[in-house]
């Protein structure tokens, strides 16, 4: 199994133990992660490599989002990146208890990136006719993507599991 972790942290995937496919031929990744493990799984198919289940955890979708949040967003991160970052996390794990999660050193490219990823619905059929099987998970309370949006785009090639009161950690409590 291989696990994409989300923006700015590291070893996060324990949180996630519920949902998660522990076999050989599973990719996963949560937030933005679940950016990575799209691209990873796509590349492994080029190569000739077995993947059978993708799970997406909260995949990062601002693609409905307009320029002047994402513009709003990278001014926060420039000024003050541990604030931002703070700020972030407390959202992630909002309307519940934060939890100790680690970290790595992130940049500003990452966060342009995942502002500005557009997922590729055709990618994701092609993903599925070659017999990967999509799963996407998410939180009805979760305050840092599109929800509503997220489930719509992807409910066209993927098994959409909608928690009631989840955060974007999943937690419901």
């Amino acid at each position: 199994m291989i696990f994409k972790s989300g923006f700015s942290l590291k070893n996060e995937q324990t949180l996630f133990d519920e949902y998660i496919n522990y076999t050989d031929y599973n990719v996963c990744g949560f937030s933005y992660g679940a950016l990575g493990a799209f691209e990873y799984a796509k590349e492994q198919l080029l190569s000739g490599a077995r993947v059978d289940t993708l799970q997406l955890f909260s995949p990062a979708f601002f693609q409905t989002k307009g320029a002047k949040f994402k513009k709003l967003q990278l001014i926060g991160y420039r000024k003050d990146k541990n604030k931002y970052l703070k700020d972030f996390l407390d959202l992630c794990f909002s309307p519940y208890s934060k939890k100790n999660i680690e970290h790595y050193e992130t940049n500003v490219d990452e966060l342009e990136e995942l502002l500005n990823y557009e997922w590729d619905i055709e990618e994701l059929k092609s993903l599925a006719k070659k017999g990967i099987k999509i799963e996407v998970y998410l939180g009805s309370e979760d305050k840092i993507i599109d929800v509503e949006s997220a489930r719509e785009f992807f409910l066209h090639v993927a098994t959409v599991t909608y928690i009631k009161d989840a955060n974007h950690f999943l937690q419901v409590r």
